[in-house]
């Protein structure tokens, strides 16, 4: 519920955002006449190539729900997993030289084709998923691992927080959480928040600044964000260099670009030893399948968890 309620908040949002914002997102009519849609690769079509391609992407409809065509969805939502797929398997087949049918039945026919349903799977298939040099809580060694994509400014993050806090509690010597920012684009203050917890992360207080942020999300101004950083003792010369420094701002992309990878959709998403869980973000329901997944582990030969280092 979470995630699906976060997913529909954050198109809503996106849509207002895009009539709305000029000069940060492209206005409603440009999708129909732009030549560089975001994360869909021209390069290398012939300009006949190009337009036949765009053309295309103009007038497929989207997927994911959304009621807007693959060229307008990449504009309105560049993190859309199923318009961005859908795009590549256009643009692939017109640079393969096939003809404007073939590539249209090529994406009616591709995996981007349908929203799949994930609510009848509590724990899909396990995935890699880079959590190199990102905050963890738990033991190294940990028999499981936890990876939380969230957003500072969200009402749900902000709920789960203390239930994975208490679940290392619990589980002080299994369980280890990592936390991957994924900063929506309808909360207004959630990049800088982001990078505020990174900045913090450079002075090795990150939990802390993770926790004072939550705490206070309905204000995440950069003025309230120094007065929260003062407080919890950091170096604010540096904190305020970092904050806004090309590094910081790479890692949050970065962040940003694995949850892409992964399908995140929305926050809170959490990943039990890289399997993407569906249930809900309750005490109850997340000890129920740690307790199955620590069994299962003791009755198998013990295997690193799927993450990328």
């Amino acid at each position: 519920m979470y995630i699906w309620m976060a997913r529909h908040a954050r198109m809503a949002g996106l849509l207002v955002l895009a009539g709305a914002l000029s000069g940060v997102v492209l206005c409603a009519q440009d999708w129909q006449s732009a030549t560089d849609l975001p994360q869909v690769d021209l390069s290398g079509l012939s300009a006949t190539q190009q337009a036949k391609a765009l053309g295309i992407l103009r007038t497929y409809d989207c997927s994911c729900g959304c009621g807007m065509k693959v060229a307008e969805c990449r504009v309105k939502d560049p993190k859309c997993y199923y318009s961005r797929g859908l795009a590549s398997v256009i643009v692939a087949s017109i640079k393969a030289g096939q003809s404007e049918a073939d590539a249209r039945q090529g994406a009616a026919d591709s995996q981007f084709a349908h929203v799949q349903t994930r609510e009848a799977q509590l724990l899909e298939d396990a995935i890699a998923i880079p959590v190199a040099g990102a905050p963890s809580l738990g033991p190294e060694k940990a028999k499981i691992t936890l990876v939380e994509f969230s957003d500072f400014q969200c009402p749900y993050c902000a709920v789960a927080a203390p239930v994975f806090g208490a679940l290392l509690k619990a589980y002080p010597d299994q369980v280890k959480l990592i936390f991957k920012q994924y900063p929506l684009e309808i909360h207004d203050h959630a990049l800088l928040a982001a990078a505020a917890a990174l900045a913090a992360k450079q002075q090795n207080k990150f939990w802390e600044m993770h926790d004072v942020m939550f705490a206070n999300r309905h204000n995440l101004s950069r003025e309230q964000l120094l007065v929260m950083a003062k407080g919890i003792g950091l170096n604010m010369a540096k904190f305020q260099a970092d904050l806004d420094s090309p590094e910081i701002k790479k890692a949050v992309e970065q962040d940003v670009r694995d949850g892409d990878d992964a399908r995140v959709e929305g926050t809170p998403t959490l990943f039990i030893n890289g399997q993407r869980y569906n249930g809900p973000l309750n005490a109850t329901a997340l000890k129920a399948i740690l307790d199955q997944q620590l069994k299962k582990a003791a009755e198998t030969p013990a295997s690193p968890p799927v993450n990328a280092e």
